[in-house]
This record gives structure tokens, C-alpha cells and sequence, in this order.
């Protein structure tokens, strides 16, 4: 599933020790408090939409799928995103999280509007 982008595989093998030191970082941080690991998933993810980081979306929406996180789990953390980031910016994050979404989509339920009574 987890499909590594080419700069992130060449960062690793060109600076195997600054690597190994990050991941020890992120590890220790993950395991500092009480959150579980979909939901620390799915901040990253909310922390990565906000500083408008195009390629930490990506990363942290494999992430958060690979955490058992559902695409309208995903989804959701988006349309959070807008009154916050605004109308703009919420629908260039929806557009990196659909970058990495798997294709079968499924469009979000709708409510239907009440039918008028006829009197």
C-alpha cells in the first residue's frame, strides 16, 4: 500500500544516520502521551492540512489508512479544515487527500430536502 515518494527514498539513502535519528524522534513523540494511534494519525494529518504541506497530506493520509483511519474518516478532517483555512484552501486539501484516496470513491451522502405537503 504505502507507496514512498523518490525524494523521501533518496533522502534515506543518501543520509542513512539523520534518517534513522528522525524516525527514533517520531517514534518517542508518538509514544509520549495517551493518544491512539489512529487518532494521532489523523492530527497529523489535520496539522499537515494546515500548514498547507502538499506532500506531508500525502504522507499522512497513507498513514492514517494504514491506522485504520476510513476515507470519510479522512474526508471528514478536511471539512474541518474550513472555517479555519477557508473555502480556497479546504478544496486544495480535499484535492491532495483524493490524490491518495483509493479511486473507488464513494461521493458523500446528501441530504435530500423535505418534499412539501400538498395542502
Amino acid at each position: 500500500m504505502r507507496d514512498i515518494p523518490q525524494r523521501f527514498t533518496d533522502f534515506i539513502e543518501g543520509y542513512p544516520e539523520i534518517a534513522r535519528a528522525y524516525e527514533q524522534l517520531g517514534a518517542a513523540c508518538h509514544l509520549a502521551g495517551p493518544i491512539a494511534k489512529k487518532e494521532r494519525a489523523l492530527l497529523k494529518l489535520g496539522i499537515s492540512m494546515g500548514a498547507w504541506m502538499e506532500g506531508a497530506v500525502h504522507s499522512h493520509v497513507r498513514k492514517s489508512l494504514e491506522a485504520g483511519a476510513t476515507p470519510e474518516e479522512i474526508r471528514h478532517v478536511a471539512l474541518l479544515a474550513l472555517p479555519t483555512l477557508g473555502f480556497p484552501a479546504t478544496m486544495a486539501v480535499l484535492t491532495w487527500v483524493e490524490d491518495i484516496l483509493p479511486t473507488e470513491r464513494q461521493k458523500p451522502q446528501r441530504r435530500s430536502k423535505p418534499k412539501k405537503r400538498k395542502r
